[in-house]
C-alpha cells in the first residue's frame, strides 16, 4: 500500500510538472516528439499524431521531448527556433505547475483540517493544578491578543513559519515584532519556554472558521512559506549546515510518505497527512528544478537568459552536452542517495 501510494504521489506530481511544459509547447507551436512519465523500462505506450505518448517502470522522473531542444533541427516547429520568451514560458511551465499544485494541496488540507491557523495569541500554557501560568513568553511581554508579524527579522506569514523558526532558532531569545491594538510593537528578548513541558511551544493561537477569503489567502501565503523554507534549506545545504547524510531519496521519500499515510487513526487523518507532505514534495520539486543545475528547468532559463542579452542563439549541441554532463551527475547523486536511504532503513 505505501508503494502504490507513493507511486501515486510521485506520479501525479511528476505529471503535472511535464504536462506544464507539454501544454505550453503545443500552445506556442513547438513540436512535442513524446511525453513520457517515468523512467526506465516502458511499461505502456501510444503514438497519437506527432507525439509519442508512454509510462514507464520507474516513478522518478519523466520528460517532455520536443524536436530540438539539444541538437539542431530544420523543422521550422523546432523549440530553438521559437521566439526567446516562448521557450522561457516552454521551460517554466513545469516547476509552475508543481507550484500551483502545492496550493491546491494546501487549499485541500485546509479544507479537510476545517479551520484556518492565525498567528493571533489565543493564551498561553497554565498548570493544570493550580492554573499558574507556565509560559515564558508571556512573562517576557507577549499579550493575548498580539499578532505575530516577524521573528528575529523574519517575516511570519503562516504557522508553517512560526514552527520552523522556534524549532531552527538556537538562541534563547527573540525579537518579535507584533500587532497589538492595530498599532506595531517591538518586544525585544522575548522567551519561548514552557516551565511545565520544558518545549518552546508556550502559547496558543487562534483559528478561525473557514471562508472563502481566509482559506485561499492562507493556501496562497503557506505555498509561499513552504517554498521559502525550502530556499533556505537549500542554503543551509550549501553551506554546511546540513551534509550529504542529510539528503534523501526515492527510497528515503517512500519511507516517510508510508509513515505520513499510516499517521493517524482515521482515514481523514491519513489523507490529510499524505496530502500535507505531497504539498511539500511538489513544491520542492518546483523550486529545485528553478536551481541553474545542467539538465534541470533553471539552467535552461539561464541559456535562454544569456541568449535574450547576446541576441545570438547558443548552439544547441552545446547546451545538449552541458545537460547531458549535468544529468549524469544527477543520476550518480541520486544512485549515492539510495543506497544511504537502503542502508539507513536497514539499520533501523
Amino acid at each position: 500500500m505505501t508503494i502504490l501510494i507513493s507511486m501515486l504521489v510521485f506520479g501525479v506530481i511528476i505529471a503535472l510538472h511535464e504536462f506544464g511544459h507539454f501544454a505550453v509547447a503545443k500552445l506556442c507551436n513547438v513540436k512535442v516528439n513524446q511525453f513520457a512519465i517515468g523512467m526506465g523500462p516502458v511499461l505502456l505506450k501510444k503514438q497519437k499524431g506527432e507525439t509519442e505518448y508512454s509510462l514507464r517502470l520507474f516513478p522518478v522522473g519523466g520528460y517532455c521531448a520536443m524536436e530540438g531542444e539539444d541538437d539542431g533541427s530544420n523543422d521550422p516547429r523546432a523549440f530553438h527556433r521559437r521566439p526567446v520568451w516562448q521557450r522561457m514560458l516552454v521551460v517554466l511551465a513545469g516547476p509552475i505547475m508543481n507550484l500551483i499544485l502545492g496550493f491546491i494541496l494546501i487549499f485541500c488540507t485546509t479544507l479537510l483540517y476545517g479551520d484556518v491557523i492565525t498567528l493571533q495569541i489565543a493564551d498561553f500554557s497554565k498548570d493544570k493544578e493550580t492554573g499558574q501560568s507556565t509560559s515564558s513568553s508571556e512573562a517576557s511581554g507577549l499579550q493575548i491578543g498580539d499578532e505575530i508579524l516577524s521573528i528575529d527579522g523574519m517575516r511570519i506569514f503562516t504557522d508553517t513559519d512560526l514552527s520552523y523558526k522556534l524549532q531552527n532558532t538556537e538562541s534563547d531569545t527573540m525579537t518579535l515584532i507584533v500587532k497589538r491594538n492595530g498599532q506595531k510593537i517591538t518586544l525585544p528578548n522575548v522567551k519561548f519556554y514552557n516551565t511545565a513541558t520544558q518545549g518552546r511551544q508556550d502559547f496558543y493561537v487562534h483559528a478561525e472558521a473557514l471562508n472563502p477569503l481566509n482559506v485561499i489567502s492562507y493556501s496562497f501565503l503557506n505555498t509561499l512559506s513552504t517554498g521559502r523554507l525550502i530556499w533556505i534549506s537549500l542554503k543551509d545545504l550549501v553551506t554546511g549546515k546540513y551534509g550529504f547524510h542529510d539528503l534523501s531519496g526515492p527510497v528515503g521519500i517512500i519511507s516517510t510518505i508510508g509513515e505520513a499515510a499510516s499517521y493517524g487513526e482515521t482515514f481523514k487523518q491519513h489523507l490529510t497527512s499524505v496530502l500535507s507532505l505531497a504539498s511539500f514534495i511538489t513544491i520542492n520539486v518546483g523550486i529545485f528544478n528553478l536551481l541553474p543545475i545542467p539538465a534541470l528547468d533553471g539552467a535552461r532559463l539561464v541559456f535562454l537568459l544569456l541568449e535574450a542579452i547576446r541576441r545570438k542563439p547558443i548552439s544547441p549541441e552545446r547546451e545538449g552536452m552541458v545537460h547531458l554532463v549535468g544529468m549524469t551527475l544527477l543520476f550518480l547523486v541520486m544512485i549515492a542517495v539510495t543506497f544511504q536511504d537502503i542502508f539507513n532503513l536497514a539499520n533501523k
